[in-house]
């Protein structure tokens, strides 16, 4: 019996998938092909499951699976047309094409009469003809661009023309192998070693376009021009090459990462080696040249940043952090040696104003990948090893090292910056230093000061003994870079309150003082820009105080020269600028406190926080248009489009913020639209911190409901603004942000078929579904009138048209609601279903026993767009079935339409003539008789 009961489960499993699949739910029809095969142990039957779920793969347009299934039905039985016929499909899809007309053959050959075969490898023929006329007209173009390169009598402009060709080549497949298989290798190998810094660059953008999504390839590539050349060539020369060579090698990563990732199938696919092997070698090499004299300052930055975005699990579920360990324990120390780095003394590798920040964030990002506490104990105890070994020997050279190093670790892993902090002797050497006659001892002294400062548990010793040597470094010192860094360490003791207004650490007036400073060094020109950054960091903290964002706001030439400073090389800024301006447009989190616990707390004499007068609404509006009039779109765009360890997540969630903030008002977007801030919001919904994400997403979305979303995101880029507006469609995020998600998908339904077919592809179908549930009135009517755009879709009408669910009566239901906006939206699905799908019309008075009151609700209604929706219901009811008509015309329904459809102004109207067209169904069926021609208007039972 038990067996009997096993086959027949999966048997029955097989028909539930089939009914799913024939009314359009591809994706309940796949969960029932799925359980059916891992319960099914009959050969023969598991093959007919994997032939039916190859074909909702197909659906699914997951070609790879579809495939794979398609080819494990085959391997049970040959024979199987159907099975062979998807797996060619498949094939033709994912661009392997000879494959795909074999298969088609057969197919023919097994079933000549098979018309979907004969037609296929019609179009296999022509697509095949097609590609091998493109492949010889790419060959004889790849051979002339070689011909010109290797000819050294041609004039330069020739080939650097000849250069910049090839790129164009390589970014299509058909040209990139012909590149590859004409030996090209070699001959960019060449080129990278020419003087000309264009031929170097194309040559460079050439191979991204050999490497890009291209494992085998880029794994041939990496071996013939050697890990040791690449890393040459980004450490050699300036910016450009660099920046060239560092986008060449993270493509290179991708290929072999996502290589590692991909399922192999297939001969040829299977004999390719393991490319962990390469992916280690880069590694290494990265990491041999951070510490290395001869490597440029951009090539050591360009290295930095690739090992920041290569090394760390880019999720915390994948339990493999072997890459972060490895480093750490080749490459620690070699990160710690460039972090401890002072460019003033000359004896170390030449840095950036931004290599101390990249070693930082690459610090923290190794420090964040560790799983275990004996895992970062380890790191803590490497990097306290280092500093003691420095800190030990006898020259002052050596300890400033140290100190330097704790600088770095202070702004990556904090955690680790502080206890090597607290290590005997140093935070009393960093104090006697501050006081130093000699410049540079006093200048590394005063920024880790600085650092250190910004540390809970550092805090209040600095307040008490810190404090007076600042103020006495700032009054007294003759150097301007002593002094703003002094000024920088007072107003980051002077902002510990925070935004509590009633906790203030310096006397009142103290800030403003500060702040006031900091604008005039910010403005200063004659300061160089790695002295300028000091005072942004400066404004930074002071700007908790509301008195100093008002100030801030009112001074266009210093809020000027701070977005200027964020569009420089100076990377650094990035963070601190993030921060100002969220303080300024007062974008952070504020948890208002419960009114009863603040009077419990008044009455026990605790303390309340106090939110300042001028972060009121209203001084909060005027400060955003002021950083709008100043240009404040222009500088995160620009801040977006860095390509730095600098914009970490936490800078990014500070843009993310602002930009919703800026977004706030619907007169606003235009302009933030305009200055690019909708193409920049874009990756930020999609790389940072989950609030940041979020907050991104939100600001589309208010872009996307009031600005036309074509202009907004023009081209391809609409399609990429669907997954961030989603994400917002979560139980997690509020339901403001339902709502605003909600509208703005249904302005895209509402586009093109193309843009809902997006949405569906996202999932999104069964989430706007569960909003239409919600019991916000708003929230239900926005979800509703995004299914009425949806429901243009034939695949989303057969949800509808599917039998055992309730979606139907929903809908219904909802157009007899008091709620004129849900009303509206479930009648409007409904005429549009209704009209679609007349099969559903038959299936209205099964909903509910009020539908015909409900309908004639919705021709009574006061709302012309409600009568429109209810006539256009009544007439597909009639169209549909006689007895349906019957029905309504046994009602008050006829009197209703015979008054709507009667003279007057509405004679003319979309409704008196849908009203109309209802009346002469009701004649053709015999219902009612006309009387028109006694010269009147009307009909009669």
């Amino acid at each position: 019996m038990n067996v009997n009961g096993k086959e027949k489960e999966p048997a029955s499993l097989r028909e539930e998938g089939n009914s799913h699949f024939k009314n359009g739910d591809i994706e309940g029809a796949l969960c029932c092909y799925t359980k059916a095969l891992n319960l099914s142990e009959n050969q023969s039957e598991c093959a007919i499951l994997y032939r039916n779920r190859a074909a909702c793969y197909l659906k699914l347009e997951d070609y790879t699976k579809a495939e794979e299934d398609a080819s494990k039905a085959l391997d049970t039985d040959p024979g199987d047309v159907k099975a062979r016929f998807r797996r060619a499909q498949a094939m033709q899809k994912l661009g392997r094409l000879d494959q795909a007309f074999l298969d088609t053959q057969k197919c023919a050959r097994l079933d000549p009469k098979n018309k979907a075969s004969q037609d296929m490898l019609r179009q296999l023929s022509a697509q095949i003809q097609q590609k091998a006329t493109q492949l010889s007209s790419t060959d004889a173009r790849v051979q002339q661009m070689f011909t010109l390169l290797l000819d050294t009598s041609a004039q330069p402009s020739d080939r650097q023309k000849a250069a910049q060709n090839l790129v164009v080549l390589s970014r299509e497949e058909a040209g990139a192998e012909q590149i590859f298989r004409n030996d090209g290798v070699k001959l960019l190998q060449r080129l990278l070693q020419s003087p000309q810094e264009d031929i170097v660059l194309s040559a460079l953008r050439t191979l991204v376009g050999l490497c890009a999504g291209h494992q085998s390839r880029t794994m041939v590539i990496v071996n013939e021009l050697g890990m040791e050349g690449l890393c040459a060539v980004m450490g050699s020369g300036g910016e450009p090459i660099s920046l060239a060579a560092h986008h060449l090698l993270q493509v290179m990563f991708e290929a072999l990462t996502e290589g590692m990732r991909r399922e192999i199938r297939g001969k040829d696919e299977a004999i390719l080696p393991e490319p962990s092997r390469e992916l280690r070698s880069m590694l290494r090499h990265l990491v041999e040249m951070l510490p290395t004299s001869k490597v440029s300052g951009p090539g050591r930055d360009s290295a930095i940043n690739l090992l920041v975005k290569q090394v760390p699990r880019k999720s915390q579920k994948n339990p493999d952090n072997s890459l972060a360990l490895w480093v750490i324990d080749q490459g620690l120390k070699k990160i710690l040696e460039v972090g401890g780095t002072i460019v003033e003394l000359l004896n170390g590798p030449p840095l950036t104003d931004n290599t101390h920040m990249s070693c930082s964030v690459l610090l923290s990002k190794l420090y964040d990948d560790l799983k275990s506490d004996a895992e970062r104990e380890n790191f803590s105890r490497l990097c306290e090893e280092y500093v003691q070994h420095h800190f030990a020997s006898s020259g002052m050279e050596s300890k400033l090292r140290a100190i330097q190093a704790v600088s770095v670790l202070l702004q990556g892993p904090s955690d680790v910056g502080n206890r090597t902090l607290e290590m005997s002797g140093i935070m009393d050497t960093i104090i006697s230093l501050c006081a130093s006659e000699d410049l540079i001892h006093q200048q590394v002294a005063v920024e880790a000061l600085i650092h250190a400062a910004g540390k809970a548990k550092r805090a209040s010793f600095i307040t008490a003994s810190g404090v007076s040597l600042l103020k006495d470094l700032y009054k007294k010192s003759e150097n301007d870079r002593i002094r703003v860094r002094a000024l920088v360490g007072l107003c980051k003791l002077g902002s510990a309150g925070g935004t509590d207004f009633s906790m203030k650490q310096f006397a009142e007036g103290s800030t403003l003082k500060l702040a006031k400073q900091c604008r005039k060094w910010l403005c200063n020109e004659s300061l160089p820009q790695n002295s300028r950054r000091w005072a942004i960091e400066g404004l930074a903290y002071l700007t908790f105080d509301a008195d100093v964002k008002e100030e801030l706001a009112e001074d266009g030439h210093s809020l000027s020269a701070m977005f200027q400073l964020a569009k420089s090389e100076d990377k650094t800024v990035l963070f601190a600028v993030g921060s100002t301006l969220v303080n300024c447009t007062n974008s952070y989190d504020v948890d208002k406190p419960d009114a009863q616990m603040v009077e419990l707390a008044k009455y026990a004499k605790q303390h309340v926080p106090e939110e300042h007068p001028k972060d009121a609404p209203a001084f909060i509006q005027k400060r955003l248009a002021k950083l709008l009039e100043a240009g404040v779109v222009s500088a995160l765009v620009c801040m977006v489009k860095q390509e730095s360890p600098a914009l970490t997540e936490a800078c990014r969630e500070c843009i993310s913020r602002v930009f919703l903030a800026l977004v706030d008002r619907q007169e606003d977007r235009g302009t933030v639209v305009a200055q690019g801030g909708g193409k920049a919001l874009i990756p930020l919904a999609s790389e940072g911190t989950d609030t940041g994400k979020i907050k991104s997403a939100q600001a589309l979305a208010k872009i996307t409901i009031t600005s036309n979303p074509e202009i907004a995101f023009p081209g391809e880029r609409i399609y990429e603004v669907v997954r961030p507006l989603i994400s917002l469609l979560a139980l997690e995020c509020t339901l403001l942000q339902n709502f605003e998600a909600l509208m703005a998908l249904t302005n895209l339904a509402g586009i093109s078929e193309r843009l809902r077919q997006k949405i569906i592809k996202e999932k999104a179908v069964t989430k706007v579904e569960g909003y239409m549930f919600e019991e916000h009135d708003l929230v239900r009517a926005a979800a509703t009138e995004c299914m009425c755009n949806l429901i243009l879709s034939t695949e989303v009408q057969k949800l509808f048209v599917a039998t055992g669910n309730d979606r139907l009566k929903m809908l219904v239901l909802y157009s007899g609601e008091d709620d004129e906006r849900l009303r509206k939206a479930a009648a409007g699905t409904l005429a549009m279903l209704t009209s679609e799908q007349p099969e559903l019309c038959a299936r209205i008075p099964e909903t509910t026993s009020h539908w015909l009151e409900i309908l004639q609700a919705l021709l009574l209604s006061d709302s012309r767009e409600l009568q429109h929706r209810g006539a256009v219901i009544a007439l597909n009811l009639m169209k549909a079935e006689r007895g349906l008509a019957e029905q309504l015309i046994k009602s008050e329904a006829l009197e209703i339409l015979s008054v709507l459809a009667k003279g007057g102004a509405l004679e003319q109207s979309p409704i008196a003539k849908v009203a109309e067209r209802c009346l002469d169904a009701a004649v053709q069926y015999g219902l009612i008789k006309s009387n028109r021609g006694d010269g009147g208007e009307g009909t009669e039972p």
